[in-house]
């Protein structure tokens, strides 16, 4: 089914150009796809922050995962609540509850309010400011798992899942390697897992923005590299891995020997997910609302008009419009981060 087409109303305070999502009034973009000179990013993930702009606003916290991307950019950073004006436009950022220093983008000029969520999803994990309703006019949400199937366990099960996983493979003496993107899910499955049951370590993708979240003030177990000094045979055994994607398959992987593996994604809701991606297991678990949780997310905004990206769009845009909401679209460059940022953390590989 096609996307409905967007629909840009006069004097809309975002609308839609080949470089991004545009504020006319501001003069500026937010997480815009090709290089422009001023870009509000609302998170450090590859399909939202990418190389190029001039000057870059973003979240305090998303300053180390931006730098360590992104190299040397010019960047101004604000907090959850705090303002600023440029050309008459009111901008402040919202905690998202996606990844640390995630954001939603609140922007008010001339009696109207807006509010570009980025990605967000809307139960606390302990790793990130939790998801904050703002109240606006407009809301453009994304869809990513804008469909009713998708409907995520509650965190407690989720870990007491991935804990008996390790737990039992840990007695069997065989490492869990368990596949998950570097950056949020790597950290939220350290921050919620077991760290009794054994060692735990890392790929040298992930080890770099554990850094960042403990600087941060996240709590995170200790981690090792598989190069690190003491890090034996008998070490692995009993080891969590944490690995992104792109190791499946590269000489990286023999170091563990006779592994169980597992990835952690909320596409692991779809069995045959599951099965092409070859594992022993699948651990439903998303940075992202799932169906439940956008509802709640949009209802809670009391905006009237919502416009829809990336994702189940048609979908999320017919469900709204029959709940009476006017809901549109607006046909974007974002994408499956998952997908987006396994190509990325393809490079580390120690």
């Amino acid at each position: 089914m096609a996307e409905p087409a967007n629909a840009p109303a006069p004097h809309d305070l975002v609308v839609a150009r080949p470089e991004g999502l545009y504020c006319p009034p501001g003069d500026f973009y937010i997480d815009p796809w090709r290089p422009v000179d001023r870009a509000v990013i609302t998170h450090a993930h590859s399909d939202h922050a990418r190389v190029g702009h001039g000057h870059y606003l973003a979240h305090h916290d998303s300053a180390g995962t931006l730098r360590v991307r992104l190299g040397d950019i010019t960047l101004q950073t604000l907090a959850y609540g705090d303002a600023i004006e440029h050309n008459g436009v009111r901008i402040s950022l919202h905690p998202a509850g996606h990844v640390l220093g995630s954001a939603q983008v609140r922007i008010e000029h001339g009696g109207r309010v807006w509010v570009a969520s980025g990605d967000y999803k809307t139960e606390a994990d302990g790793t990130c400011a939790p998801f904050e309703p703002v109240p606006c006019d407009t809301f453009i949400t994304e869809s990513t798992f804008g469909l009713p199937i998708y409907r995520w366990p509650a965190q407690p099960v989720l870990f007491e899942e991935i804990n008996a996983w390790w737990r039992a493979n840990a007695a069997q003496g065989r490492a869990s390697v368990l596949l998950c993107y570097a950056f949020g899910k790597a950290q939220r499955i350290l921050h919620g897992v077991d760290a009794h049951i054994g060692p735990i370590i890392v790929h040298g993708a992930v080890e770099p923005l554990n850094q960042i979240y403990r600087a941060a003030g996240v709590a995170l177990p200790p981690t090792l590299r598989v190069t690190d000094p003491g890090v034996d045979a008998a070490t692995i055994q009993r080891a969590l891995v944490l690995a992104p994607p792109s190791a499946q398959g590269t000489p990286w992987m023999r170091r563990f020997g006779n592994y169980s593996d597992a990835f952690a994604s909320g596409w692991m809701q779809l069995r045959g997910t599951r099965r092409r991606r070859g594992v022993d297991r699948g651990f439903v678990m998303s940075d992202h609302a799932d169906w439940p949780g956008l509802q709640e997310a949009i209802a809670s905004t009391g905006a009237q008009r919502i416009l829809v990206t990336h994702g189940s769009v048609a979908v999320m845009v017919r469900w709204l419009a029959e709940s009476g909401l006017d809901a549109q679209s607006f046909k974007t460059e974002y994408g499956d981060e998952d997908a987006v940022e396994g190509a990325a953390e393809g490079a580390a590989e120690s």
